[in-house]
């Protein structure tokens, strides 16, 4: 039986397009950037609030121009697609400001697309509205036990998925941006995890979610959603949870740390489980995946990959968004299918605040009566 695994993205034959970055953080500088030239991709452009930071990351990454304002840089003919790294309260000027110019042809949005599900919507609209094509940087699905568990699944490998697990024990490194927002884990963090299920199983009927404030982020700015919990239920009986404890003890206080996130994914003829090297980066950890299946009764299966998620799966969403134009087809993570994983943080939000379990079709309804 074949059991090689499609766990690297499809690349697109002519990969010259000139990509033109807004932002120069750390997101851009140390994953995008990197990963895209590794891929072979052109980045031809950037911009961001710091005119300085620009140049060193123009410079480092061998960018050739640097424009003061993403307005100058979207009206360069040799810009053609838009990678967007901004925070999601700007990401929706940012981007109508891009589809104005008729050289650009695709953008890449960052996660999450909006500050909620209705200017999620929004954002789709107005590319479509242009002709644009909108892909989201969801670059967990291209994390390479993740997409290699997807290939298991679709070969058949588990059967029918029954359980889909993720334990998070990790402490992100939350940016100075979401100090204002009030809100923390459910966008940033677990919108990762709620898109892997989503990839993995499919779109679920409803959700439970229950949060609680991280303490030690809660000593810097006041939030809702910290530690987060949530069930994911499926008509056809699968369910998905996930533990997204962004405490994990007083670890960065003095006691001992104890730091990782696993997952598992159950099957009626196989099962899957594996680890997600994000936690130990900047040290280059590739995440990790075995398996056993009842089709190949020879014990675990253990295969292993040089690439981790941080930088390296950073080049599967640009890699799908440019295979999309070439092809003339939605990409693989296009905008309008996002809106989904969007749909399903804004259920999180509604339940934790009303102790209950929301169906996601309450929150699309609600928006597409209004529309």
């Amino acid at each position: 039986m074949d059991i090689t695994l499609d766990y690297l993205p499809l690349l697109p034959e002519d990969k010259s397009p000139g990509i033109g970055c807004v932002g120069a953080g750390f997101i851009m500088a140390d994953c995008q950037l990197v990963a895209y030239r590794d891929a072979g991709f052109n980045p031809v452009a950037i911009t961001s609030r710091s005119f300085a930071t620009s140049q060193s990351v123009a410079s480092r990454h061998r960018i050739g121009k640097v424009y003061a304002s993403y307005q100058e840089m979207f009206a360069d003919p040799e810009v053609t697609v838009a990678d967007i790294a901004v925070p999601p309260d700007i990401q929706m000027a940012v981007i109508r400001e891009a589809v104005k110019n008729k050289n650009i042809k695709g953008i890449l949005a960052q996660k999450p697309l909006g500050m909620n599900y209705p200017e999620a919507l929004e954002i789709v609209r107005i590319c479509e509205d242009a002709g644009v094509v909108l892909a989201v940087n969801q670059n967990m699905r291209y994390d390479q036990s993740v997409r290699a568990c997807k290939s298991l699944i679709d070969k058949g490998l588990l059967g029918k998925p029954i359980l889909g697990t993720i334990d998070m024990r990790a402490i992100p490194h939350w940016t100075g941006w979401q100090a204002g927002m009030g809100w923390l884990t459910l966008r940033v963090m677990s919108i990762h995890h709620l898109d892997t299920f989503r990839y993995w199983f499919g779109d679920p009927k409803r959700v439970y979610c229950s949060v609680t404030q991280d303490p030690r982020t809660a000593a810097r700015f006041p939030h809702e959603d910290g530690i987060a919990m949530y069930i994911l239920e499926y008509e056809n009986g699968v369910r998905a949870s996930s533990w997204d404890d962004v405490w994990t003890g007083p670890a960065m206080e003095g006691a001992e740390k104890d730091i990782y996130i696993n997952w598992r994914v159950e099957g009626l003829e196989g099962m899957a489980k594996g680890t997600i090297g994000w936690p130990s980066y900047p040290d280059h950890v590739p995440s990790t995946l075995d398996f056993t299946s009842t089709k190949i009764p020879s014990g675990w299966q253990k295969p292993r990959w040089d690439e981790a998620w941080f930088p390296d799966a950073f080049a599967g969403p640009m890699a799908q968004l440019l295979v999309a134009i070439e092809q003339k087809k939605e990409p693989e993570i296009s905008g309008r299918d996002n809106l989904k994983t969007m749909a399903l943080v804004d259920a999180c939000y509604v339940s934790a605040k009303e102790h209950r379990s929301v169906e996601i079709e309450e929150i699309l309804s609600k928006y597409r009566i209004h529309s």
